[in-house]
């Protein structure tokens, strides 16, 4: 299947924003903490952080609100402005797949049967 992955530059350090950093924002919302979020991705706790630092520092306004505590409490929540950086992006992918989606399908039913991987090939050889 043909598929398209958005990921946005923004501004002059071309900070990004794609669907993991998306999905590393939702995670945060569901678990309550960054650390959580990470351990339910199978990512480490300091590149989740670094990725949220990343994000914070790439807006006027937070994406994250974090509060220290460790075992005894902490945690962290999407900002109302998180929450409209994840509306939007989801918003533009689907955007992106309407106006895009006839060249994808065309593309896809191009490729469809013609393309095999490397194990199918493998698997269809003659035997020596």
């Amino acid at each position: 299947m043909t598929r398209v992955r958005l990921r946005i530059y923004l501004g002059e350090e071309e900070h990004k924003l794609g669907p993991g950093k998306v999905q590393l924002l939702e995670a945060i919302r569901e678990h309550g903490s960054i650390s959580a979020a990470a351990r339910s991705m199978g990512m480490a706790y300091r590149h989740a952080w670094e990725l949220v630092d990343d994000l914070n520092r790439c807006f006027q306004s937070p994406v994250v609100a974090a509060s220290t505590g460790g075992r005894a409490g902490g945690g962290a929540e999407i900002t109302p402005f998180g929450e409209e950086l994840i509306r939007r992006f989801h918003a533009m992918e689907k955007a992106t797949r309407r106006a895009i989606g006839r060249d994808l399908d065309a593309l896809d039913a191009v490729v469809a049967g013609r393309v095999r991987t490397r194990r199918a090939r493998k698997d269809r050889s003659p035997e020596r």
